[in-house]
Protein backbone atom coordinates (compact mmCIF):
# COMPACT_ATOMS: atom_id res chain seq x y z
CA UNK A 1 0.00 0.00 0.00
CA UNK A 2 1.54 3.40 -1.42
CA UNK A 3 0.50 7.17 -0.48
CA UNK A 4 1.07 10.24 -1.95
CA UNK A 5 2.25 13.14 -0.05
CA UNK A 6 4.46 16.09 -0.44
CA UNK A 7 8.13 15.82 -0.09
CA UNK A 8 10.35 17.82 2.37
CA UNK A 9 13.83 18.79 3.67
CA UNK A 10 13.61 15.39 5.34
CA UNK A 11 11.44 13.16 3.06
CA UNK A 12 12.93 9.81 5.23
CA UNK A 13 11.26 10.82 7.85
CA UNK A 14 11.42 7.53 10.16
CA UNK A 15 13.22 5.55 12.49
CA UNK A 16 17.52 6.85 13.16
CA UNK A 17 19.43 6.41 10.78
CA UNK A 18 22.39 3.86 12.90
CA UNK A 19 25.53 3.41 12.44
CA UNK A 20 27.40 5.89 10.02
CA UNK A 21 24.87 8.78 10.75
CA UNK A 22 28.03 11.62 11.60
CA UNK A 23 26.41 14.78 11.76
CA UNK A 24 23.13 13.91 9.62
CA UNK A 25 20.40 14.73 11.68
CA UNK A 26 18.65 11.27 12.91
CA UNK A 27 16.00 11.76 10.57
CA UNK A 28 17.49 12.21 7.50
CA UNK A 29 19.49 8.70 6.62
CA UNK A 30 22.80 10.09 4.70
CA UNK A 31 22.19 7.23 2.27
CA UNK A 32 19.46 8.86 0.95
CA UNK A 33 20.88 12.14 1.87
CA UNK A 34 23.18 12.00 -1.46
CA UNK A 35 20.30 10.94 -3.78
CA UNK A 36 18.48 13.88 -2.44
CA UNK A 37 21.56 16.26 -3.05
CA UNK A 38 21.65 15.14 -6.12
CA UNK A 39 18.41 15.81 -6.86
CA UNK A 40 18.59 19.47 -5.27
CA UNK A 41 21.50 19.92 -7.81
CA UNK A 42 19.24 19.51 -10.74
CA UNK A 43 15.53 20.90 -9.13
CA UNK A 44 16.84 23.62 -7.09
CA UNK A 45 13.68 25.47 -7.49
CA UNK A 46 11.45 22.29 -5.76
CA UNK A 47 12.40 21.43 -2.81
CA UNK A 48 9.24 19.84 -1.82
CA UNK A 49 8.28 17.48 -4.44
CA UNK A 50 5.78 15.42 -4.27
CA UNK A 51 6.72 11.63 -3.05
CA UNK A 52 4.78 8.09 -3.51
CA UNK A 53 5.81 6.35 -0.24
CA UNK A 54 5.71 2.77 0.94
CA UNK A 55 3.10 2.99 4.06
CA UNK A 56 4.78 0.09 5.55
CA UNK A 57 8.43 -0.03 4.94
CA UNK A 58 9.81 -3.27 3.60
CA UNK A 59 12.41 -3.56 6.13
CA UNK A 60 9.05 -3.57 8.60
CA UNK A 61 7.51 -6.37 6.29
CA UNK A 62 5.96 -4.25 3.78
CA UNK A 63 5.55 -5.47 0.15
CA UNK A 64 7.48 -2.78 -1.38
CA UNK A 65 10.80 -2.40 -1.63
CA UNK A 66 10.95 1.51 -2.68
CA UNK A 67 10.73 3.42 0.60
CA UNK A 68 10.32 6.69 -1.92
CA UNK A 69 9.64 7.80 -5.29
CA UNK A 70 9.79 11.54 -5.95
CA UNK A 71 8.10 13.34 -8.42
CA UNK A 72 9.61 16.44 -10.32
CA UNK A 73 8.64 18.63 -13.31
CA UNK A 74 11.41 19.33 -15.81
CA UNK A 75 10.86 21.84 -18.22
CA UNK A 76 12.65 19.67 -20.71
CA UNK A 77 15.67 21.98 -23.21
CA UNK A 78 13.80 23.44 -26.02
CA UNK A 79 17.12 24.25 -27.41
CA UNK A 80 17.63 19.77 -28.24
CA UNK A 81 13.76 19.89 -28.64
CA UNK A 82 13.43 18.17 -25.46
CA UNK A 83 9.61 18.41 -24.24
CA UNK A 84 8.68 19.31 -20.87
CA UNK A 85 8.00 16.00 -18.50
CA UNK A 86 7.80 14.12 -15.06
CA UNK A 87 11.18 12.70 -13.77
CA UNK A 88 10.66 9.80 -11.23
CA UNK A 89 13.46 8.96 -8.75
CA UNK A 90 13.78 5.95 -6.90
CA UNK A 91 14.67 5.41 -3.17
CA UNK A 92 15.73 2.27 -2.32
CA UNK A 93 17.36 -0.01 -4.13
CA UNK A 94 20.65 1.74 -2.86
CA UNK A 95 21.31 1.29 1.10
CA UNK A 96 20.05 4.47 2.51
CA UNK A 97 20.43 4.10 6.19
CA UNK A 98 24.14 1.66 6.95
CA UNK A 99 22.54 -0.62 9.42
CA UNK A 100 21.88 -3.43 7.84
CA UNK A 101 18.47 -3.10 8.25
CA UNK A 102 17.50 -3.48 4.29
CA UNK A 103 21.15 -3.59 2.87
CA UNK A 104 24.13 -5.62 3.89
CA UNK A 105 26.95 -2.40 4.47
CA UNK A 106 29.97 -3.42 2.53
CA UNK A 107 32.29 -0.18 3.10
CA UNK A 108 32.30 3.05 1.18
CA UNK A 109 34.22 1.93 -1.91
CA UNK A 110 31.78 -0.56 -3.90
CA UNK A 111 28.39 -0.08 -4.92
CA UNK A 112 25.73 1.25 -2.20
CA UNK A 113 23.10 -1.53 -1.47
CA UNK A 114 22.39 -3.13 -5.02
CA UNK A 115 24.55 0.16 -6.69
CA UNK A 116 21.76 1.89 -8.50
CA UNK A 117 18.47 4.15 -8.23
CA UNK A 118 15.96 4.03 -10.87
CA UNK A 119 14.58 6.89 -13.12
CA UNK A 120 12.07 7.05 -15.46
CA UNK A 121 10.97 10.02 -17.84
CA UNK A 122 7.31 10.62 -18.74
CA UNK A 123 6.18 13.39 -21.36
CA UNK A 124 3.76 15.73 -19.56
CA UNK A 125 0.45 15.96 -21.63
CA UNK A 126 -1.36 19.42 -21.97
CA UNK A 127 -2.76 20.72 -19.11
CA UNK A 128 -1.36 18.13 -16.42
CA UNK A 129 -0.81 19.61 -13.42
CA UNK A 130 0.14 16.88 -11.09
CA UNK A 131 2.47 13.43 -12.36
CA UNK A 132 0.51 10.38 -12.58
CA UNK A 133 1.50 8.02 -10.05
CA UNK A 134 1.20 4.98 -11.94
CA UNK A 135 5.40 5.15 -12.78
CA UNK A 136 5.89 4.33 -8.91
CA UNK A 137 4.02 1.11 -9.21
CA UNK A 138 6.10 0.25 -12.31
CA UNK A 139 9.19 1.06 -10.62
CA UNK A 140 8.36 -1.27 -7.37
CA UNK A 141 8.03 -4.01 -9.75
CA UNK A 142 11.34 -3.76 -11.24
CA UNK A 143 12.42 -3.29 -7.61
CA UNK A 144 10.80 -6.50 -6.31
CA UNK A 145 11.98 -8.49 -9.37
CA UNK A 146 16.22 -6.86 -8.15
CA UNK A 147 15.19 -7.81 -4.44
CA UNK A 148 13.43 -11.32 -4.76
CA UNK A 149 16.38 -12.67 -7.74
CA UNK A 150 19.37 -10.19 -6.19
CA UNK A 151 20.19 -9.89 -9.81
CA UNK A 152 20.76 -6.47 -10.44
CA UNK A 153 20.41 -3.97 -13.60
CA UNK A 154 23.05 -2.69 -16.07
CA UNK A 155 22.19 -0.18 -19.15
CA UNK A 156 21.28 -1.69 -22.58
CA UNK A 157 19.29 -4.00 -20.55
CA UNK A 158 15.51 -4.97 -21.65
CA UNK A 159 12.82 -5.81 -19.81
CA UNK A 160 9.45 -7.67 -21.38
CA UNK A 161 6.33 -6.50 -19.99
CA UNK A 162 3.40 -7.90 -22.41
CA UNK A 163 1.40 -5.56 -20.96
CA UNK A 164 1.36 -1.47 -21.36
CA UNK A 165 3.15 0.25 -18.94
CA UNK A 166 0.06 2.30 -17.36
CA UNK A 167 -2.68 -0.17 -17.90
CA UNK A 168 -4.21 2.17 -20.74
CA UNK A 169 -4.25 0.93 -24.60
CA UNK A 170 -0.76 2.24 -25.46
CA UNK A 171 1.68 0.29 -27.49
CA UNK A 172 4.47 1.12 -25.28
CA UNK A 173 4.82 -2.16 -23.56
CA UNK A 174 7.92 -3.11 -22.60
CA UNK A 175 11.43 -1.15 -21.38
CA UNK A 176 15.11 -0.95 -22.11
CA UNK A 177 17.11 0.76 -19.33
CA UNK A 178 19.94 3.37 -19.88
CA UNK A 179 21.81 5.96 -17.74
CA UNK A 180 20.15 9.11 -16.81
CA UNK A 181 20.94 11.85 -18.98
CA UNK A 182 21.48 14.65 -16.12
CA UNK A 183 21.80 12.52 -13.04
CA UNK A 184 25.08 11.60 -11.78
CA UNK A 185 26.67 8.93 -9.79
CA UNK A 186 26.55 9.85 -5.95
CA UNK A 187 29.36 8.90 -3.66
CA UNK A 188 27.67 8.26 -0.33
CA UNK A 189 28.73 6.75 2.74
CA UNK A 190 27.58 3.44 1.99
CA UNK A 191 29.18 3.43 -1.44
CA UNK A 192 28.52 4.34 -5.08
CA UNK A 193 24.94 4.76 -6.80
CA UNK A 194 24.25 5.22 -10.23
CA UNK A 195 21.28 6.29 -11.45
CA UNK A 196 19.38 3.77 -14.55
CA UNK A 197 16.77 5.01 -16.46
CA UNK A 198 13.57 3.10 -17.67
CA UNK A 199 12.76 3.89 -21.33
CA UNK A 200 9.33 2.89 -22.60
CA UNK A 201 9.30 1.39 -26.25
CA UNK A 202 6.64 -1.15 -28.41
CA UNK A 203 7.11 -4.95 -29.24
CA UNK A 204 9.23 -4.17 -32.67
CA UNK A 205 11.90 -2.10 -30.86
CA UNK A 206 12.05 -4.71 -27.67
CA UNK A 207 12.60 -7.17 -31.10
CA UNK A 208 15.08 -5.12 -32.26
CA UNK A 209 16.84 -5.04 -29.01
CA UNK A 210 17.07 -8.94 -28.68
CA UNK A 211 18.39 -9.42 -32.15
CA UNK A 212 20.93 -6.44 -32.21
CA UNK A 213 21.56 -5.15 -29.25
CA UNK A 214 19.76 -2.68 -26.41
CA UNK A 215 22.35 0.39 -26.60
CA UNK A 216 21.92 0.32 -30.84
CA UNK A 217 17.97 0.49 -30.21
CA UNK A 218 18.98 3.44 -27.81
CA UNK A 219 21.22 5.35 -30.18
CA UNK A 220 17.96 5.13 -32.35
CA UNK A 221 15.73 6.18 -30.41
CA UNK A 222 17.59 9.42 -29.33
CA UNK A 223 17.90 10.40 -33.13
CA UNK A 224 13.73 10.35 -33.47
CA UNK A 225 12.22 13.56 -31.34
CA UNK A 226 8.88 12.21 -31.07
CA UNK A 227 10.33 8.05 -30.00
CA UNK A 228 12.30 9.27 -26.80
CA UNK A 229 14.41 12.38 -28.44
CA UNK A 230 17.87 12.77 -26.69
CA UNK A 231 16.89 12.44 -23.60
CA UNK A 232 14.61 9.32 -23.97
CA UNK A 233 11.38 10.47 -22.80
CA UNK A 234 8.48 7.98 -23.12
CA UNK A 235 5.27 9.37 -24.63
CA UNK A 236 2.69 6.73 -23.67
CA UNK A 237 0.67 8.17 -26.86
CA UNK A 238 2.86 7.41 -29.20
CA UNK A 239 1.29 5.60 -32.13
CA UNK A 240 4.32 4.45 -34.48
CA UNK A 241 7.36 2.46 -33.47
CA UNK A 242 10.60 4.34 -34.70
CA UNK A 243 10.75 1.70 -37.97
CA UNK A 244 7.51 2.93 -38.66
CA UNK A 245 8.30 6.21 -38.20
CA UNK A 246 11.62 6.30 -40.37
CA UNK A 247 11.62 2.89 -42.36
CA UNK A 248 14.94 3.04 -43.10
CA UNK A 249 15.96 2.23 -39.78
CA UNK A 250 15.38 -1.05 -39.94
CA UNK A 251 17.07 -2.14 -43.28
CA UNK A 252 19.74 0.70 -42.86
CA UNK A 253 20.87 0.14 -39.19
CA UNK A 254 19.20 -2.95 -37.42
CA UNK A 255 19.45 -5.65 -39.98
CA UNK A 256 23.04 -3.87 -41.40
CA UNK A 257 23.89 -4.30 -37.29
CA UNK A 258 22.80 -7.84 -36.97
CA UNK A 259 24.18 -8.96 -39.77
CA UNK A 260 27.68 -6.90 -38.85
CA UNK A 261 27.51 -7.43 -34.79
CA UNK A 262 25.11 -10.32 -34.01
CA UNK A 263 22.87 -10.30 -31.12
CA UNK A 264 24.45 -9.22 -27.98
CA UNK A 265 20.98 -11.36 -26.28
CA UNK A 266 23.11 -14.13 -25.04
CA UNK A 267 20.33 -16.26 -23.01
CA UNK A 268 16.54 -15.68 -21.68
CA UNK A 269 14.45 -17.01 -19.39
CA UNK A 270 12.27 -19.20 -20.52
CA UNK A 271 9.56 -22.40 -21.04
CA UNK A 272 11.59 -24.88 -21.72
CA UNK A 273 12.66 -28.32 -21.55
CA UNK A 274 14.76 -31.21 -22.79
CA UNK A 275 14.52 -34.87 -22.96
CA UNK A 276 17.04 -37.44 -23.81
CA UNK A 277 15.34 -39.84 -26.28
CA UNK A 278 18.72 -42.12 -26.31
CA UNK A 279 18.31 -42.90 -22.66
CA UNK A 280 16.66 -46.69 -22.42
CA UNK A 281 14.46 -46.61 -19.29
CA UNK A 282 16.52 -49.39 -17.98
CA UNK A 283 19.69 -47.65 -17.82
CA UNK A 284 21.31 -45.80 -14.25
CA UNK A 285 22.88 -43.04 -13.99
CA UNK A 286 26.37 -44.07 -13.80
CA UNK A 287 26.11 -46.51 -17.30
CA UNK A 288 25.13 -42.80 -19.41
CA UNK A 289 28.34 -40.76 -17.20
CA UNK A 290 31.29 -40.65 -19.23
CA UNK A 291 34.24 -38.82 -18.09
CA UNK A 292 36.34 -37.02 -20.26
CA UNK A 293 39.91 -37.44 -18.46
CA UNK A 294 40.43 -36.92 -14.65
CA UNK A 295 38.74 -33.51 -15.18
CA UNK A 296 35.96 -31.82 -17.46
CA UNK A 297 36.49 -29.48 -20.39
CA UNK A 298 35.54 -26.35 -20.08
CA UNK A 299 34.38 -23.40 -21.31
CA UNK A 300 36.85 -19.96 -21.60
CA UNK A 301 36.48 -18.03 -19.51
CA UNK A 302 34.88 -14.73 -20.85
CA UNK A 303 32.31 -17.51 -22.60
CA UNK A 304 31.37 -18.65 -18.89
CA UNK A 305 30.86 -15.76 -17.08
CA UNK A 306 28.82 -14.54 -20.50
CA UNK A 307 26.68 -18.29 -19.15
CA UNK A 308 26.47 -17.88 -15.58
CA UNK A 309 25.45 -14.33 -16.15
CA UNK A 310 22.46 -15.47 -18.40
CA UNK A 311 21.65 -17.85 -15.77
CA UNK A 312 21.60 -15.75 -13.17
CA UNK A 313 19.63 -13.20 -14.93
CA UNK A 314 17.02 -13.22 -18.17
CA UNK A 315 13.91 -11.14 -17.87
CA UNK A 316 13.23 -11.21 -21.38
CA UNK A 317 10.54 -14.29 -21.74
CA UNK A 318 8.72 -14.60 -18.66
CA UNK A 319 4.89 -13.58 -19.68
CA UNK A 320 3.56 -10.85 -17.87
CA UNK A 321 3.54 -10.49 -14.65
CA UNK A 322 7.41 -10.73 -15.48
CA UNK A 323 8.08 -10.01 -12.18
CA UNK A 324 8.20 -12.71 -9.28
CA UNK A 325 6.70 -11.22 -6.15
CA UNK A 326 8.35 -10.86 -2.75
CA UNK A 327 8.86 -14.52 -1.55
CA UNK A 328 6.31 -15.17 0.68
CA UNK A 329 8.19 -14.86 4.05
CA UNK A 330 9.19 -11.47 3.17
CA UNK A 331 5.20 -10.39 2.59
CA UNK A 332 4.40 -11.48 5.75
CA UNK A 333 7.40 -10.02 7.56
CA UNK A 334 8.55 -12.84 8.89
CA UNK A 335 12.25 -12.07 7.56
CA UNK A 336 12.33 -8.70 7.44
CA UNK A 337 15.34 -8.60 10.42
CA UNK A 338 17.73 -10.60 8.08
CA UNK A 339 19.41 -8.03 5.11
CA UNK A 340 19.39 -10.13 2.03
CA UNK A 341 22.87 -11.01 0.69
CA UNK A 342 24.44 -10.83 -2.82
CA UNK A 343 24.56 -14.31 -3.67
CA UNK A 344 24.77 -15.65 -6.78
CA UNK A 345 22.07 -17.34 -7.50
CA UNK A 346 23.64 -20.19 -9.46
CA UNK A 347 25.29 -20.97 -5.84
CA UNK A 348 22.40 -22.29 -4.56
CA UNK A 349 22.68 -26.44 -3.73
CA UNK A 350 19.59 -26.89 -5.78
CA UNK A 351 21.54 -25.13 -9.22
CA UNK A 352 24.87 -26.91 -8.16
CA UNK A 353 24.71 -28.93 -11.19
CA UNK A 354 24.98 -26.57 -13.87
CA UNK A 355 27.70 -24.31 -12.20
CA UNK A 356 30.50 -24.76 -15.14
CA UNK A 357 33.42 -25.29 -12.56
CA UNK A 358 31.96 -27.37 -10.11
CA UNK A 359 31.02 -30.06 -12.81
CA UNK A 360 32.49 -33.26 -12.45
CA UNK A 361 31.06 -35.74 -15.39
CA UNK A 362 30.04 -35.68 -18.69
CA UNK A 363 26.49 -37.43 -19.99
CA UNK A 364 26.68 -37.61 -23.72
CA UNK A 365 23.97 -38.58 -25.85
CA UNK A 366 22.97 -39.69 -28.80
CA UNK A 367 19.64 -38.17 -29.32
CA UNK A 368 17.47 -35.37 -28.06
CA UNK A 369 13.84 -33.46 -27.84
CA UNK A 370 13.90 -29.67 -27.61
CA UNK A 371 10.93 -28.18 -26.22
CA UNK A 372 9.39 -24.32 -26.10
CA UNK A 373 6.88 -22.00 -25.58
CA UNK A 374 5.62 -20.33 -28.46
CA UNK A 375 7.75 -17.11 -27.19
CA UNK A 376 10.63 -19.16 -26.62
CA UNK A 377 10.90 -20.81 -30.11
CA UNK A 378 10.07 -17.40 -31.85
CA UNK A 379 13.59 -16.59 -30.57
CA UNK A 380 15.46 -19.79 -31.97
CA UNK A 381 16.46 -18.06 -35.63
CA UNK A 382 17.57 -15.08 -32.95
CA UNK A 383 19.84 -17.78 -31.43
CA UNK A 384 20.67 -19.27 -35.20
CA UNK A 385 21.49 -16.41 -37.36
CA UNK A 386 22.61 -13.45 -34.55
CA UNK A 387 24.41 -15.80 -32.33
CA UNK A 388 25.70 -19.04 -33.77
CA UNK A 389 26.16 -17.89 -37.05
CA UNK A 390 28.80 -15.33 -35.44
CA UNK A 391 31.01 -18.16 -33.44
CA UNK A 392 28.73 -17.43 -30.27
CA UNK A 393 26.26 -19.19 -27.67
CA UNK A 394 22.87 -18.55 -26.66
CA UNK A 395 21.32 -20.23 -23.52
CA UNK A 396 17.66 -20.78 -22.60
CA UNK A 397 17.45 -21.10 -18.44
CA UNK A 398 13.95 -22.58 -17.84
CA UNK A 399 12.08 -20.11 -15.40
CA UNK A 400 10.17 -23.21 -13.88
CA UNK A 401 13.51 -25.05 -13.00
CA UNK A 402 17.10 -25.82 -13.07
CA UNK A 403 16.70 -26.64 -16.51
CA UNK A 404 19.19 -25.04 -19.47
CA UNK A 405 19.77 -25.22 -22.96
CA UNK A 406 22.95 -23.78 -23.99
CA UNK A 407 23.48 -23.92 -28.08
CA UNK A 408 27.10 -23.39 -29.02
CA UNK A 409 29.18 -22.96 -32.24
CA UNK A 410 32.26 -24.53 -33.39
CA UNK A 411 33.80 -21.16 -32.59
CA UNK A 412 33.08 -21.57 -28.82
CA UNK A 413 36.27 -22.79 -27.33
CA UNK A 414 36.04 -25.33 -24.84
CA UNK A 415 32.63 -26.13 -25.06
CA UNK A 416 31.58 -30.17 -23.45
CA UNK A 417 29.93 -30.41 -26.77
CA UNK A 418 31.84 -31.53 -29.66
CA UNK A 419 31.64 -32.07 -33.41
CA UNK A 420 32.23 -35.63 -32.52
CA UNK A 421 29.36 -35.65 -29.71
CA UNK A 422 27.20 -32.92 -30.00
CA UNK A 423 24.85 -33.51 -27.44
CA UNK A 424 26.34 -33.63 -23.99
CA UNK A 425 24.46 -32.75 -20.66
CA UNK A 426 25.87 -31.80 -17.07
CA UNK A 427 23.05 -32.69 -14.70
CA UNK A 428 19.95 -30.19 -16.00
CA UNK A 429 22.45 -28.20 -18.21
CA UNK A 430 22.16 -29.78 -22.30
CA UNK A 431 24.83 -27.89 -24.57
CA UNK A 432 24.10 -28.50 -28.47
CA UNK A 433 27.10 -27.70 -30.90
CA UNK A 434 25.51 -26.85 -34.17
CA UNK A 435 28.03 -26.93 -37.59
CA UNK A 436 27.62 -23.78 -39.54
CA UNK A 437 25.88 -26.12 -42.10
CA UNK A 438 23.29 -27.55 -40.13
CA UNK A 439 22.34 -24.05 -38.53
CA UNK A 440 21.73 -22.95 -42.62
CA UNK A 441 19.06 -25.67 -42.69
CA UNK A 442 17.91 -25.21 -39.65
CA UNK A 443 17.23 -22.01 -40.52
CA UNK A 444 14.89 -22.58 -44.00
CA UNK A 445 13.66 -25.12 -41.68
CA UNK A 446 12.50 -23.13 -38.92
CA UNK A 447 11.35 -19.98 -41.63
CA UNK A 448 7.45 -19.99 -40.29
CA UNK A 449 8.79 -19.20 -36.63
CA UNK A 450 9.01 -15.22 -38.25
CA UNK A 451 5.27 -15.37 -38.73
CA UNK A 452 3.35 -16.17 -35.56
CA UNK A 453 0.30 -15.34 -36.44
CA UNK A 454 0.22 -18.00 -39.05
CA UNK A 455 1.56 -20.36 -36.19
CA UNK A 456 -0.64 -23.23 -34.65
CA UNK A 457 0.24 -25.53 -31.75
CA UNK A 458 1.62 -27.92 -31.47
CA UNK A 459 4.29 -27.74 -33.74
CA UNK A 460 7.26 -29.73 -34.68
CA UNK A 461 10.22 -30.13 -36.29
CA UNK A 462 12.53 -33.04 -36.82
CA UNK A 463 16.31 -33.91 -38.35
CA UNK A 464 16.18 -38.18 -38.13
CA UNK A 465 19.87 -37.99 -39.47
CA UNK A 466 20.86 -35.90 -36.76
CA UNK A 467 18.68 -37.46 -34.11
CA UNK A 468 17.27 -33.75 -33.14
CA UNK A 469 13.27 -32.83 -32.65
CA UNK A 470 12.46 -29.40 -31.66
CA UNK A 471 8.74 -29.29 -30.39
CA UNK A 472 6.57 -25.54 -30.07
CA UNK A 473 4.19 -26.31 -27.12
CA UNK A 474 1.29 -24.15 -25.76
CA UNK A 475 2.31 -22.67 -22.69
CA UNK A 476 -0.10 -24.81 -20.51
CA UNK A 477 2.15 -27.57 -21.05
CA UNK A 478 5.06 -26.23 -18.99
CA UNK A 479 2.85 -24.23 -16.35
CA UNK A 480 1.41 -28.08 -15.51
CA UNK A 481 3.58 -29.05 -12.44
CA UNK A 482 3.38 -32.50 -13.61
CA UNK A 483 5.35 -31.94 -16.65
Amino acid sequence: MEGVRPGGAAPAGGPSSGSGSGSFPSLFPPGLHGIYGECRRLYPDQPNPLQVTAILKYWLGGPDPLDYVSMYRNLGNPALNVPEHWHYVSFGLSDLYGDNRVHEFTGTDGPSGFGFELTFRLKRETGESAPPTWPAELMQGLARYVFQSENTFCSGDHVSWHSPLDNSESRIQHMLLTEDPQMQPVQTPFGVVTFLQIVGVCTEELHAAQQWNGQGILELLRTVPVAGGPWLITDMRRGETIFEIDPHLQQERVDKGIETDGSNLSGVSAKCAWDDLSRPPEDDEDSRSICIGTQPRRLSGKDTEQIRETLRRGLEINSKPVLPPINTQRQNGLNHDRAPSRKDSLESESSAAIIPHELIRTRQLESVHLKFNQESGALIPLCLRGRLLHGRHFTYKSITGDTAITFVSTGVEGAFATEEHPYAAHGPWLQILLTEEFVERMLEDLEDLNSPEEFKLPKEYSWPEKKLKVSILPDAVFDNPLH
